[in-house]
């Protein structure tokens, strides 16, 4: 018989402990990477989120996110919170807006499928002393990108500046081809492991601050 509902993290210790883990991390987009990203984070110990999207559950949206079939029409912000609470005890926050110009404080990590958003996230976070970690996650068909920086770091800035640009301009997609569920688990794995190294005062495990990765070779570049 079981003693305890309490998740149990003594497995993990050496790596990391609940107790790094306290600082606040806002998920913008809670769909194909943001809502296996929220309920890792909350597995690794991640205890303050916060999940912003102001999108609803769509049947095209079960193969490759984390919603369950009776989540159908719901918010998505609302019904990833409670399946992280469900699953790990961790409630996070669920605001069912778009994202226009709040405030931001902590580690932000953007998961929308739109470089409009991006822009605007970037343009609060960039030389805000308060967010120390910004976490770009990119997913097209098998192809994931990943960019983690300092916001307020005049070369990081630079950096992934360069990598901005507009919707007009991104490659299209057939809607047959833009997610499958395993490239969004291991999207979600690379920024837990770069919550980890950012929680240890570590080196983020990118280089520089980007990091591709070709599902179809299986090939990191």
């Amino acid at each position: 018989m079981p003693t305890s509902t309490k998740p149990d993290f003594w497995r993990q210790l050496d790596f990391v402990t609940p107790r790094d883990l306290t600082f606040p991390i806002t998920i913008i987009g809670s769909g194909g990477i943001g809502s296996p990203t929220a309920l890792l984070l909350s597995k690794m110990g991640c205890s303050d989120l916060t999940i912003m999207d102001f999108d609803s559950v769509e049947a095209h949206n079960f193969p490759n996110q984390m919603f369950r079939l009776k989540d159908l029409g719901r918010p998505k912000a609302e019904a990833l919170a409670e399946i992280v609470e469900d699953a790990t005890g961790v409630k996070p926050e669920a605001k069912v807006e778009r994202f226009e110009d709040q405030a931001l404080l902590g580690v932000v990590i953007v998961c929308v499928d739109n470089m409009a958003t991006r822009q605007k996230v970037w343009q609060k976070v960039r030389l805000n002393i308060r967010v120390p970690l910004f976490i770009d996650a990119r997913m097209g068909g098998m192809i994931a990108q990943v960019f983690a920086l300092n916001p307020c770091l005049p070369d990081e800035m630079r950096g992934y500046e360069g990598l901005l640009f507009t919707d007009e301009e991104a490659v299209e997609i057939p809607c047959t081809a833009q997610a499958i569920i395993y490239n969004t688990f291991m999207i979600a794995a690379i920024i837990g492991a770069i919550i980890k190294s950012h929680a240890k005062q570590e080196a983020l495990p990118v280089e520089g601050i980007v990091k591709s990765v070709d599902m179809t070779t299986l090939r990191l570049y």
